[in-house]
């Protein structure tokens, strides 16, 4: 333990070293920038170190901070400075694919597809295909109501689906209940 730390400090440090790269990833899959998606992560980590003293219940650390990442990120999109055109690499000649770059390059189609969605469907199918959350948690951590995660996660569903067979990349896009 570094000198001066308390014991709050360490267990924060080693949470925080602990969850970082993992909420990171979240973060990307939601904003599709790593840039802003390591500001995303401070954000999350940040509002959590404020109440890191408030925190009774431990084993809900992760929960608590993807609620702060979902909704840094909503009141992020709603900020006219982030609408704004940002560049993007081309995927790699399609003619040279291997199972590994044909794997790449089908994420990228899926994670293209996914940006195109408004911010709360997005949002939504984070919460509930890749932090693999039901649809109470998935409204408790984006504040709305369960039929409005229902409502969102269809909508988003059905886009997506539509999305990836207009680039002939529809693999197999299922939806929870």
């Amino acid at each position: 333990m570094p000198s001066g730390e308390t014991e709050e400090q360490r267990q924060f440090r080693e949470y925080f070293t602990a969850r970082r790269d993992a909420v990171r990833r979240t973060a990307y899959v939601l904003c599709g920038d790593w840039y802003w998606a390591d500001d995303l992560t401070q954000s999350a980590f940040m509002r959590l170190a404020v109440r890191w003293r408030t925190v009774r219940d431990r084993e809900a650390l992760d929960g608590f901070v993807g609620t702060c990442l979902m909704r840094a990120y909503l009141s992020d999109v709603r900020r006219v400075w982030r609408r704004r055109e940002r560049s993007v690499a081309q995927p790699p000649d399609l003619a040279t694919r291997t199972n590994t770059t044909e794997r790449a390059a089908g994420r990228m189609t899926f994670v293209a597809a996914l940006r195109q969605l408004p911010p709360r469907q997005r949002a939504v199918l984070v919460c509930r295909y890749y932090q693999d959350l039901d649809v109470a948690a998935t409204a408790v951590t984006l504040g709305c109501s369960q039929g409005t995660v229902k409502s969102q996660a269809a909508r988003g569903l059905a886009k997506l689906r539509e999305l990836l067979e207009e680039n002939g990349e529809m693999t197999m896009v299922e939806g929870k209940r």
